[in-house]
């Protein structure tokens, strides 16, 4: 195996001298090995001890995968006028090597087309924007729904809409090597994983002009991803807000960046519907771009997503008792963490200060950590170059992070007070959303719950609603029939006009599953039953084969309490289907989720030992039982 890193020289490694060329084609190598992957050592039927030689649906020759780069228009937060510009408008940048022009190119040759935002020296041409991404099509799947192929038809019967995932803070599209074969054998037709602007080998523009409109007059000088940021960005003036309408703001204008890019992306593929699913901090943004597309979102898919719960003086305390028992060096490198996270300094931004030697020596010992599920030294050792050089890059979309966030990583505008919001009038019944947690994720399963516990509320409010203006519909009617059976000339008989008093959409269905032997990185650690919840999430779970490990779904104390009542199709019974999945209570939640874990490796360790140790127990009995046997025979 080849990676560029790896084989460098040693002064190299050390003093820093690579160019961003370099490292965009270590990224493109990383990226070639971990797609082979995804196609060899995570297809289903190659895995199956019960594979088949006929071709079906299933079958590995009917899936196409293509990298792809999307022209966008700049987002408005971008660009000095702060107008938005059409796709026509982006002129086409430099090119890192020799040419070639912007479209897609078939991953059979694993050559991504050279499309970045970067010239050939690594600088900013900022002429051009692209979304980079991986494209899987089960062209099987695609014909049992459209007679004519089209990867994007989402209206014949077996063809749920496109499934398009996006990736975690300073992550990539790739961290779904492990799913996507899976994910399309089953269910989704098409998938797109894409790089989000500002990350991977998407285009990486100056952040700064995002953060000089963000904090507009409050004073200060933004902080630039580069020297040369200029004063020609409009500055929005929010010393007369209040404190509230500040920080909204603020998160607006660092949400705009990503949400106006993807639905550029959205166009440009000419898809009417997403079926949307975002990890972490791609799932806070896959909400903030529900928020404002909400037409163009069948479902809602947040794969641990941060942001969700809303900060309370408990949680203060519980934080300031946890430092209190730290010892005084840890306290020291907390405080010291916490005041480079306010003064925007990124751990990508950190990484990238020390020499190269020292920040790859930092990714590998994580990955090595945070991810024991990933026992090939081969495949680990891709991954972590992937990461690593995902994370040395010029920096852009990293900075939106404590625009977004605080350094506690609870959201600045939480997402518990945004989700119950969410209307899609194209669906009668509501947004479906779905939160899947790892077992032992470090993010808090509650905020999910607390989410599903107030659309609950909402959905029982607006039922009550529903029924009302049934009432009065039916009031109008019998009205409206006794004047027509009176004269017209008698005025004392009024009718009421129902139509001034339109029923507004359903709140979201909020569905919440925990995925077993998994962490925060839930699709590395147990992709299997990963992708069953994903599957289920996507409206697929009768496609799933009966021995494929299915994720846990948890229901709050009120909805659980319902269905001890009654079920029923308007209450709690169309929230808990059938099937084979387990549907447990918010008592059981609190011992189902166990918290993260700062190093998994050694948890998984002593896991392994106990279960060894049990192995070597089980089989001194049998062997002190058959001794007895033949003692009595």
């Amino acid at each position: 195996m080849k990676i560029s890193s790896l084989t460098m020289s040693p002064l190299s490694l050390f003093f820093g001298n690579i160019n961003v060329s370099q490292r965009i084609e270590s990224f493109r190598e990383a990226e070639a090995r971990l797609l082979e992957y995804a196609k060899t050592r995570f297809h289903p039927i190659l895995q199956s001890p019960h594979s088949h030689s006929h071709h079906d649906a299933h079958d590995s020759s009917n899936h196409d995968f293509e990298i792809i780069d999307t022209p966008i228009a700049p987002p408005s937060v971008v660009r000095s006028d702060g107008s938005s510009q059409s796709v026509n408008d982006c002129r086409m940048g430099e090119l890192v090597g020799d040419g070639g022009c912007m479209g897609k190119t078939s991953s059979s040759s694993l050559s991504p087309a050279p499309c970045q935002l970067f010239g050939k020296d690594g600088a900013d041409t900022g002429k051009s924007y692209h979304i980079h991404g991986i494209k899987v099509v089960n062209r099987k799947l695609i014909s049992l729904g459209d007679d004519d192929g089209n990867t994007n038809n989402t209206d014949g019967p077996n063809n749920p809409a496109p499934l398009v995932l996006l990736h975690g803070y300073a992550n990539g599209s790739l961290y779904f090597y492990r799913n996507l074969m899976q994910l399309s054998h089953y269910h989704f037709p098409t998938i797109y994983a894409l790089d989000m602007l500002g990350w991977g080998l998407s285009s990486r523009p100056d952040f700064a002009p995002v953060l000089i409109r963000a904090r507009g007059g409050n004073g200060g000088d933004a902080k630039s991803t580069k020297s040369n940021s200029n004063n020609s960005y409009k500055k929005t003036e929010t010393s007369q807000l209040k404190p509230d309408d500040q920080t909204e703001h603020k998160v607006s204008t660092n949400e705009s960046f990503f949400v106006e890019s993807l639905e550029s992306w959205r166009q440009q593929h000419n898809l009417p519907k997403l079926t949307l699913a975002g990890h972490s901090m791609g799932g806070y943004l896959s909400v903030a771009y529900a928020e404002k597309y909400p037409q163009h979102v069948e479902r809602l898919i947040l794969l641990s997503p941060v942001g969700v719960p809303q900060k309370s003086e408990e949680d203060d305390l519980k934080i300031q008792q946890r430092m209190d028992s730290m010892p005084v060096y840890v306290r020291m490198m907390v405080k010291t963490a916490r005041y480079l996270f306010d003064k925007g300094i990124t751990p990508g931004s950190f990484l990238r200060s020390l020499p190269n030697s020292k920040s790859k020596a930092m990714v590998d010992s994580y990955v090595l950590n945070r991810l024991p599920a990933i026992d090939c030294d081969n495949e680990r050792t891709v991954l972590s170059e992937y990461l690593y050089q995902n994370s040395m890059m010029p920096g852009s979309g990293e900075y939106a992070l404590e625009g977004i966030l605080t350094s506690g990583a609870f959201a600045r505008v939480p997402l518990v007070r945004r989700i119950p919001q969410l209307v899609n009038s194209d669906n009668g019944d509501g947004m479906e959303v779905h939160f899947i947690y790892g077992e032992n994720d470090w993010m808090d399963y509650k905020g999910g719950l607390e989410v599903q516990r107030q659309c609950w509320k909402k959905r029982l409010e607006w039922k009550e609603m529903k029924e009302q203006k049934l009432q009065v519909t039916k009031q109008v009617k019998k009205q409206k029939l006794l004047a027509d059976e009176c004269s017209h000339d008698d005025a004392s008989i009024k009718t009421t006009d129902s139509n001034n008093d339109i029923l507004p959409p359903p709140p979201p269905k909020v569905f919440v599953h925990g995925v077993r032997n998994a962490g925060h990185l839930l699709m590395l650690d147990n992709y299997k039953e990963f992708n069953a919840a994903v599957i289920i999430a996507g409206g697929g779970e009768g496609k799933l084969p009966s021995g494929m490990p299915r994720p846990v779904e948890f229901v709050c104390s009120e909805m659980m309490a319902e269905s001890d009542r009654s079920i029923t199709s308007d209450s709690v019974g169309s929230y808990i289907r059938t099937f084979d999945r387990h549907v447990m209570s918010e008592k059981d939640a609190a011992n189902f989720f166990r918290g993260g874990h700062g190093n998994r490796r050694e948890q998984k360790e002593v896991i392994d030992k106990m279960d060894h140790s049990s192995e070597k127990q089980g089989d001194m009995i049998r062997a002190e039982e058959m001794k007895i046997e033949e003692q009595l025979a």
